[in-house]
This record gives C-alpha cells, sequence and structure tokens, in this order.
C-alpha cells in the first residue's frame, strides 16, 4: 500500500526492499516505525548516554553525549523531512542508529582503534554501526542483530572505504554497499540525515564550548554565521547584553542560527527536487546528492567548522584529554588482544577459538561497545594505571 501523504521520490514503507530475515508485518507499525523501536530498546543505543562527543564523560553532567546528539539529530531530521514530505519515521530511525558503532571517547578512540585495527583493514564506525544492527545485538532468538530494513540499514552505512564495500558485497551482492561501488547516492532520507547531523553537531558544539569556557562569545563575533544571529537577538532583546544574561543571549542565537539552517535546507533542497524532478526513490540513486545547503549558507557553515577546528577541537586542554584517550584505547586493544582471557567469557571463548582476524575484530566489537566510564575502570583494572583525575 502506497502512502499518499510522502512525495513520489521518498521511501515508502510499503515498497521497502525487506529485511535480511523475512518477518511477517506488523499489525500496527510500518517497517521504518518498526526500525525506529528496535533501535531505541537495542543495548547499544542506551550505552550511547555514557558516550561522549567532544568532551568526556567525567567532564561535566550537561556536555552533550552520543545519546543527547542522536536525539537532536532526529528532531532537526523529522522537521525537514516532513517539509519535504519525506519518510518522517525512515529518517527518524536512521539518525538514531547512526552512531551506534562510535567508540568511547569520541573521535580519539575511533583513531585510537583505526591505528590498532590498521593491518586488518582499519576500524570505521560507521561500519561498525551497521555491524552492530547486523550482528552484535543480541535479542532475538533466530538470529543475529536486530533485522533492520534496507532502508535503515542503508542510512546507517553513511560513509564506506572501497575494501569494506567490496567485502560487505561480497556477503550480500546487491545490498547496502553497492551504491559505493557503483558511485550512486542513497535515499533522500539518509542523504538528509547526513546533514541534519552537521547541522546538530555545529551547534552544540558552540554550546558545550562556551559552556566549558573553552570559547568566548567574543571570539564567535568572528563567525558570521553565529554573529548574525547575536545581533539579531540583541536588537530584540538589548537586556542580554548584560553579563547575567549571557546564557540566554548563546541560547537565542543559536536558536535562531538552526531555524534559519533548517529554513535553507528545505529552500536548497525544494529548487533541486523541482529542478532534478527525480521520478522515485530508483531515481534518486543516479542524481546528484539533492538534500543540502543553499552555496551561500554551506560556505557560513564551513567557517563555522573551521572555527570550531581551530579554537575547539584543537584546543590544548581537549587534545590533553584526547590524547589521554587514545592512550586508554590502545592499552585496552594490547591487554586484550595479549590475553583474551581478560575478556568476558563470551568474548573469550570467541577471541581464542578463531584466527588471528577473529580474535582482532572481537577485542575490536567488545572496545568499540564500550562507555567512557566502563573504560576507564577496564584500563585502570587492566594496567593499574588512573589517567583521569
Amino acid at each position: 500500500m502506497t502512502d499518499g501523504r510522502l512525495a513520489v521520490y521518498a521511501c515508502d514503507p510499503g515498497q521497502s526492499r525487506g529485511r535480511r530475515f523475512a518477518e511477517p508485518p506488523a499489525p500496527t507499525r510500518t517497517e521504518y516505525q518498526r526500525d525506529r523501536d528496535r533501535i531505541v530498546h537495542s543495548t547499544a543505543f542506551r550505552r550511547l548516554v555514557y558516550k561522549t562527543q567532544v568532551f568526556l564523560n567525567h567532564e561535566g553532567d550537561l556536555f552533550r553525549t552520543r545519546l543527547t546528539h542522536s536525539l537532536e539529530v532526529a528532531q532537526l531530521g523529522r522537521s525537514i523531512a516532513r517539509s519535504l514530505r519525506l519518510n518522517e519515521d525512515l529518517v527518524e530511525a536512521i539518525c538514531l542508529a547512526h552512531d551506534l558503532g562510535h567508540t568511547p571517547f569520541g573521535h580519539a578512540g575511533q583513531d585510537a582503534l583505526n591505528d590498532c585495527m590498521r593491518e586488518f583493514g582499519g576500524f570505521e564506525h560507521n561500519l561498525q554501526s551497521l555491524r552492530v544492527v547486523d550482528c552484535l545485538e543480541e535479542r532475538y532468538p533466530a538470529y543475529d542483530g536486530i533485522n533492520l530494513s534496507f532502508e535503515t540499514r542503508e542510512g546507517i552505512l553513511k560513509h564506506c572505504s572501497l575494501r569494506n564495500a567490496q567485502l560487505l558485497e561480497q556477503v550480500e551482492p546487491g545490498g547496502v554497499a553497492q551504491r559505493f561501488l557503483l558511485g550512486q547516492q542513497p535515499s533522500l532520507e539518509a542523504q538528509l540525515c547526513n546533514l541534519a547531523d552537521e547541522i546538530a553537531y555545529n551547534a552544540h558544539d558552540v554550546d558545550d564550548g562556551v559552556r566549558s569556557g573553552l570559547i568566548t562569545l567574543e571570539q564567535l563575533s568572528d563567525v558570521p554565521l553565529f554573529e548574525r544571529y547575536r545581533q539579531q537577538a540583541l536588537a530584540l532583546y538589548p537586556h542580554l547584553a548584560e553579563p547575567m544574561q549571557q546564557r540566554r543571549l548563546l541560547h537565542e542565537a543559536i536558536r535562531r542560527m538552526l531555524s534559519d539552517q533548517v529554513y535553507d535546507v528545505i529552500a536548497a533542497t525544494s529548487s533541486a527536487l523541482a529542478e532534478y524532478a527525480p521520478a522515485g526513490v530508483a531515481a534518486v540513486r543516479c542524481l546528484p546528492v539533492l538534500v543540502g545547503f543553499s552555496a551561500a549558507m554551506r560556505a557560513e557553515s564551513m567557517q563555522l567548522k573551521q572555527f570550531l577546528f581551530r579554537q575547539l577541537y584543537r584546543h590544548p586542554q581537549v587534545v590533553r584529554t584526547t590524547g589521554l584517550a587514545r592512550q586508554v584505547v590502545r592499552d585496552l586493544f594490547a591487554a586484550y588482544h595479549g590475553d583474551p582471557a581478560q575478556l568476558p567469557p563470551a568474548q573469550a571463548d570467541r577471541a581464542q577459538a578463531g584466527d588471528a582476524v577473529q580474535r582482532t575484530r572481537t577485542v575490536t566489537d567488545f572496545i568499540a561497545g564500550m562507555t567512557d566510564r566502563f573504560a576507564l575502570r577496564e584500563h585502570e583494572r587492566l594496567t593499574g594505571q588512573r589517567l583521569f583525575d
């Protein structure tokens, strides 16, 4: 059954390419609603509450985690999807699952695991997110993973190296990795999730950066995308210039920035859709990326990203903590790989029963699934060191 509320180029759950393991339809939910519910109930999703973005878990209770980030991405994605007549449920499912494979300690942990796995193909967090929903979740008696629909799985695999795409294609011919081999695009819903992710993390990294004291509103005055909205807020609410109102000023500027970016995406994407007029989901694959900013907003968004890279991500305090985080992950990998008996019994049996590739993959899966605080506890147990106060 086709959903008449959706545009012709939107993913219709009634036309889904299905699941790897066939299941009867749910009586009250569409396929993508079912995907969303399975993601929310997964163990990996719950762990996101103790996995960090920029600031490590012990640095404060109010900084973003992977869980709050995923919720913000989903909220932005659904808002835009509704205006574009895309499938909101599919957008939400992809947004909620897109970081399930992220390591503890954000990108620092990912970089460290990638180094540890270099001779075995490296580590890609998007590929690990797919691995979580396809293999690592243990919730159903008939199969590993949570058996999501093709469209959700394809959206989760945002990036993939050619080597890994070829390996996935061997296991699943014509599956979620095929588009990387053919140079095609994913669904519009997946494209939207990619952009919502970018919008969300730029905004909340500004918020967290100012809250932490590592960047200031004065520094942000050099960023046109932010300063425009700060000036708008001050013009309407002059009392926000008072020192005790700086938090309100920051929130109002970010709120306005987010709103304008959402409206810009809707306008720019609507224009691209009108120009290319895709006749259906299949046609979208053969076109350029259609979900995006206008050229002007893209340029300003890039300036903001460059500012955050220089002033926040490369701030000495952040560099110090991420350096220690990398050491934690490297030490954990060395300890488990050298002595798999240190792993929990199920993982230890798997690591010891297989070859070098299986041992390495088992260790990597276990570390990637850790929360920040569990990784620190395990590191102290295995090494006797406490690297963070």
